[in-house]
């Protein structure tokens, strides 16, 4: 069953960034901000390039997903979720994926990856264990 609640679907399906935190070989943290969408019950990513984010996820699959609401609580609080997860990296698929996001975060013409970049790349699939941040998902 999925931890996802409606009010984090429409925030993961909106325009807004995601900043995913992933392990270094070291234990620091690695940032990076990506597009993000779902598939199902899992949040999906395209990466055309095996950056150091998937290699970090094949060694260490916990990962942590944050994404800022354009919302703000009673309180006045700007809401933000925050995803517990794992991940795991799936070759192929990118150039669809990222296809479909660049319809949401840069307008319905959209036309990404540019032309001539036709490599297979990588879905990052992660599975949300557990929600936080501020908001009606926490």
């Amino acid at each position: 069953m999925s931890v996802l609640t409606p009010e984090a679907t429409r925030l993961i399906e909106s325009d807004a960034l995601a900043h995913l935190v992933t392990l270094n070989r070291d234990g620091s943290p690695q940032l990076s901000c990506v597009w993000v969408g779902l598939d199902g019950d899992e949040i999906v990513s395209g990466h055309m390039m095996k950056r150091l984010k998937l290699k970090n996820v094949e060694r260490d699959p916990r990962i942590v997903l944050s994404i800022e609401s354009p919302s703000a609580n009673e309180m006045g609080l700007k809401e933000y979720l925050v995803v517990h997860g794992s991940a795991r990296v799936e070759e192929g698929g990118a150039a669809a994926l990222l296809q479909r996001l660049a319809h949401i975060y840069m307008g319905p013409d959209a036309v990404f990856p540019p032309p001539g970049i036709d490599a297979p790349g990588w879905v990052l699939r992660i599975t949300p264990e557990r929600l936080g941040g501020v908001g009606p998902w926490a």
